[in-house]
């Protein structure tokens, strides 16, 4: 819907997002070191120490969301010395600041469905985010173009209508939480228990290397955003159109790869490494398939997709071009997501920090750089970046998961 709005909303966008990728997946990844805590401990019904776990893990979560959004501000003074087109920064300040307002409780809602997959209780929070969704598109649709005898708000309409669903998937995961029926196990725990300084640690511990790790996945992609933009607009907004492609992937994957860390914690939990394994390599196949189908979406039907985001044809025809780059990327995600996420629900987290630092900081940004510049390939070669990245990642992610589930001799 911005993109119809206009190429400049979609390139302010474009940047403001996947700026605040990097604080949103943060904020994911530390919510995600909960689910092999929780799910180890569902595994042996202990439910009212869930409970107590789930308080402290909203304290925590939110004191990290609090600290990402000071980083997130003192960055907001700075935007303009990012080297975007001076034109969109009238149109980037507004809207960087109201989706800045939403990271808390977009964090109260991570905490809390991350309780409910580990539980597997999986269609609760699945309802809550499409109901959310729908009234952002109704949001989107009355506050971006001013229908219905609303004002018409441009990027900022899309900002407001984010933001209201973000607080009403907080607001409804815990109105569920305590006062539905079936979860008064883990209210009771919940009211009952304390704040502990091994609780804090416990969570810490597990929390932030997934935490650093999609910051650093993440971060790659904003610093391609950031180099996109030296380009020109229309390069901005045709990565952006190429990332919302990858980012449906990318969810698709995370969210069988989820399934597959609760899994694998619950397998962990019982201290059964061939099940560990299998597991992996089950939601894995799943994993191949899915970047198939997304591939086949993409080659077959992009240049139907493309004109969905933007009127634009520069802005489409550039897209277009970069198809190869995009598909090439999706098989190097599945992979590393799938056995990130299997090593996340081992518990064993610490590898997961460095493998991304390497992979995402110290190969993946340069490769952005050097494919998109001295080379010559521009936006071409910054999409195509992402598959040294992701598949360098990969490998390393597959290898310490399997020495982590290593049968041990007797």
């Amino acid at each position: 819907m911005v993109g119809h709005y206009s190429t400049e909303a979609l390139a302010s966008a474009s940047f403001v997002n996947n700026l605040f990728n990097v604080a949103v997946f943060a904020s994911l990844g530390f919510a995600y070191g909960l689910t092999p805590l929780v799910g180890a401990l569902f595994s042996q019904q202990r439910h009212g120490e869930i409970g107590s776990l789930i308080r402290t893990a909203l304290v925590v979560n939110v004191l990290f969301a609090l600290l990402l959004t000071a980083i997130m501000g003192v960055i907001y003074l700075n935007v303009d010395r990012m080297g975007q087109p001076e034109e969109l920064l009238p149109i980037i300040r507004p809207y960087f600041l109201i989706v800045l307002s939403g990271m808390v409780p977009l964090t109260i809602f991570n905490v809390m469905a991350q309780w409910s997959y580990a539980i597997n209780r999986t269609r609760m929070p699945m309802w809550i985010i499409l109901s959310a969704n729908a009234v952002n598109i109704l949001g989107n649709y009355l506050l971006i173009y001013g229908n219905c005898g609303l004002p018409e708000m441009g990027l900022d309409g899309a900002g407001i209508a984010t933001l209201t669903s973000r607080v009403l998937c907080a607001v409804s995961i815990l109105a569920m939480f305590f006062f539905r029926k079936p979860y008064k196990a883990y209210r009771e725990g919940f009211t009952g228990g304390r704040v502990t300084a091994r609780a804090v640690r416990h969570i810490n511990i597990t929390s932030w290397p997934v935490a650093l790790q999609m910051s650093f996945e993440s971060g790659s992609f904003t610093m391609a955003a950031v180099m996109a933009g030296w380009i020109s607009a229309v390069s901005l907004a045709a990565f952006q159109v190429v990332v919302i492609l990858g980012t449906l992937g990318f969810c698709v994957y995370y969210s069988m790869a989820a399934a597959v860390s609760v899994l694998v914690s619950n397998a962990a939990g019982l201290s059964d490494r061939p099940l560990m394994r299998r597991t992996a390599f089950a939601g894995y196949r799943i994993l191949l398939t899915l970047a198939t189908v997304s591939s086949l979406l993409f080659v077959f039907a992009g240049s139907d997709i493309m004109p969905l985001f933007t009127d634009d044809p520069k802005v489409i025809a550039t897209s277009l071009t970069l198809i190869v780059p995009l598909v090439l990327y999706q098989y190097g995600d599945a992979t590393q997501i799938t056995f990130a996420n299997a090593l996340r629900g081992t518990s064993n987290v610490m590898p997961m920090m460095w493998i991304s630092l390497v992979s995402y900081v110290v190969i993946g940004v340069p490769a952005t750089w050097v494919l998109g510049f001295p080379c010559g390939l521009g936006i071409y070669g910054i999409i195509l970046s992402f598959s040294v990245s992701l598949f360098i990642a990969a490998a390393l992610f597959l290898y310490f998961f399997m020495r982590t589930t290593r049968i041990r001799q007797v």
